[in-house]
């Protein structure tokens, strides 16, 4: 049975009381048409709850709006969707076509900030973000008295005698439902070792994030990331008015898995109103937050990943860069869902 609208229903019930699962739930594939987003192809997603959210196919399959009942749940930023072709590598330029949303992903090979590593100059948080998808397959269906939505497709960062790299994500809705799953599997398909760093750049925004919001978490340790993030470090959970001037304050969280291994957060104002999102602690060991009060870029960015956002460079120095060898491949599993 089918919990929506309040009540319960077979799919039989539902298929009596409609014309075409549109009504309901269901998918749309369409292309942007002006401005520096002309020509990225996006898919938005309906499940009949109230919540929604839209895939960008050019933008490495990230999510850049999710709305509950009308109400958004993630930060949009001053640029918007930029179409791919406008991306900046070099030092900072990533923000200039950094949507926010509910995810970015960075990576693959790199994340952080600018550096230099070994040689290679390397820019802010990665290309994956920037990639766009291929092998695009949209699939809805009935499973016996449920309705499955969801999407796959493959995006390769990659070049002639440097690294490799896939990322075939599948994301995962279902009728009535207030959440979506994410599934990630990054390979090497080259013949060399590479670098290998992701973080899911999770993007809380008003009203999510407003005065008296918090961020409820299994923290054990918090960890300030610089000197700015030290001021302040014992309201690392809280949140304020938007603050003319606010410098941007990053923590680390050491997270407490529960008996199943799984880390849950949540970000949520004082009506209850917000989202929680679920990963495996094995596979995403490293948890960063992003508190900026500011006025317009005011957002808290929650961020499982498998590295720190220190550099590669740090990274490496401290003989903690992960990497992947030739044909390995690594999974990471997510679960990103509306409190209300």
């Amino acid at each position: 049975m089918i919990e929506i609208f309040g009540k319960s229903y077979s799919k039989e019930d539902l298929r009596k009381r409609i014309g075409n699962i549109s009504q309901i739930a269901g998918t749309k594939m369409y292309e942007l048409i002006e401005g520096e987003g002309k020509g990225v192809r996006m898919v938005d997603f309906w499940t009949g709850s109230g919540f929604c959210f839209s895939v960008s196919l050019d933008r490495g399959m990230d999510i850049p709006h999710a709305f509950y009942c009308g109400k958004s749940l993630c930060w949009h930023s001053s640029p918007g969707i930029v179409h791919p072709h406008f991306f900046e590598p070099k030092g900072y330029g990533w923000l200039r076509s950094f949507f926010g949303g509910l995810l970015t992903t960075c990576g693959l090979t790199y994340c952080g900030p600018p550096c230099v590593d070994q040689g290679e100059e390397l820019g802010l948080h990665g290309r994956i973000s920037h990639i766009p998808t291929e092998k695009v397959s949209i699939e809805e269906k009935w499973e016996k008295d449920d309705y499955l939505l969801s999407i796959e497709g493959m995006m390769r960062e990659t070049a002639v005698f440097g690294e490799n790299i896939t990322l075939k994500r599948k994301i995962t809705t279902h009728l009535g439902e207030s959440k979506l799953w994410i599934n990630d599997i990054v390979e090497n398909e080259g013949f060399q070792e590479s670098p290998h760093m992701i973080l899911y750049h999770i993007n809380g925004g008003f009203p999510v994030i407003r005065e008296g919001s918090k961020l409820i978490s299994p923290t054990i340790k918090v960890q300030p990331g610089d000197k700015e993030a030290e001021e302040g470090k014992e309201d690392y959970n809280k949140f304020a008015a938007p603050i003319p001037g606010f410098k941007e304050k990053v923590y680390y969280h050491e997270m407490k898995a529960d008996k199943l291994g799984f880390v849950k957060c949540k970000l949520l104002n004082e009506e209850g109103f917000g989202f929680y999102i679920k990963y495996r602690k094995s596979q995403l060991p490293y948890f960063i937050e992003w508190k900026m009060m500011g006025e317009g870029t005011y957002v808290v960015g929650v961020e499982p990943a498998n590295c720190s956002v220190e550099g590669r460079d740090k990274m490496r120095e401290k003989g903690l860069l992960p990497f992947l060898g030739p044909g390995e491949k690594r999974e990471y599993e997510l679960e990103i869902g509306v409190l209300k």
